[in-house]
């Protein structure tokens, strides 16, 4: 990666421990867990409360790993010849096209997704308990961060756009505000035949978003009154400057459900991809290693609150 001035490793560093927000990636975690078949879903629910916290880990690890950082996001636009397809799928062809440099400055998140696929199918095949959680945890945090559309662009908080704060305005704050009303049910897991592909796929589906994130919160900004954008507000126990209530609730009108969308396609994604390595690895019985644990119940009353909370909401 290129070196970057002390602030600017700062923003970056921020950045990425706001992506999704801890809140929504733990939230996505826990229900692509109940998304999953009976064949693996005991396992997985055995260890939903690991599984859950180590959603973030990928965010933590930005701290101590230089490498870290690229993995959870892509700059379409410095990739781009003529259109999305310019740019090779296969990591060695894109290597060859751009220089493994530039891939690190500008993001790998597709090819990531990819490698931390392969890593799980190989943990299911050997039976490695705690390699499963860690890379079922860390393939889950990344294919989540590619459904962001902010994760899709060069101009990821607003720096180019007069809109600093957006990142963090549309993926933690509208989400935290938001998030317990979302229906994020989403039925049948399925399996995926391409995964690389399927990678790209959500890619390009979150960078069509990223002028409709901006532009709306641009518009709105521009016809609300600047004293009513932003107001001190507690959060984490802490009073900070941040988005008003009542104009987060406007933009999160104005977005008409994307940030639910995304996350509705978060959960069934990070589902869909757990069941797929576990399907490539041959289905291998996971009963066995939780008989050499004691008994438990996995799912407490307060483990299930949040949702009973979302079965209960009133449409």
């Amino acid at each position: 990666m290129k070196k970057l001035p002390l602030f600017c490793v700062c923003m970056c560093t921020a950045f990425f421990l706001q992506s999704w927000g801890f809140y929504a990636h733990k939230l996505i975690h826990e229900y692509a867990i109940y998304t999953l078949p009976t064949d693996i879903a005991l396992f997985f629910k055995f260890h939903r409360a690991e599984l859950i916290e180590r959603a973030v880990d990928a965010d933590k690890r930005v701290y101590v790993h230089d490498d870290e950082g690229p993995r959870h996001f892509i700059d379409i636009e410095d990739l781009i010849d003529k259109d999305l397809e310019s740019i090779p799928m296969r990591w060695v062809d894109a290597k060859e096209k751009y220089g493994e440099e530039k891939l690190k400055e500008t993001g790998v998140v597709p090819w990531q997704i990819y490698r931390s696929y392969i890593q799980l199918i190989e943990a299911f095949k050997s039976k490695d308990e705690s390699k499963i959680i860690r890379t079922a945890a860390d393939l889950g945090h990344y294919i989540s961060d590619a459904h962001v559309p902010l994760h899709t662009t060069k101009n990821y908080n607003g720096q180019l756009s007069g809109q600093i704060g957006i990142h963090a305005f549309w993926e933690s704050r509208l989400t935290e505000m938001y998030g317990n009303e979302y229906n994020l049910l989403v039925g049948k897991v399925e399996w995926i035949e391409k995964p690389l592909q399927r990678a790209w796929d959500i890619v390009k589906s979150s960078h069509i978003l990223v002028d409709s994130v901006l532009n709306i919160e641009k518009s709105l900004s521009e016809s609300y009154p600047k004293k009513e954008q932003k107001s001190y507000i507690k959060r984490n126990n802490q009073v900070i400057f941040n988005y008003s209530d009542i104009y987060a609730k406007a933009y999160h009108e104005a977005l008409n459900g994307m940030v639910e969308q995304r996350m509705r396609n978060s959960v069934h994604q990070v589902a869909s991809y757990w069941y797929s390595a576990w399907i490539e690895a041959g289905q291998p019985d996971l009963s066995s290693l939780l008989k050499k644990r004691k008994k438990s119940k996995p799912d407490s009353k307060k483990e299930t609150q949040s949702l009973d909370m979302h079965k209960e909401r009133k449409h």
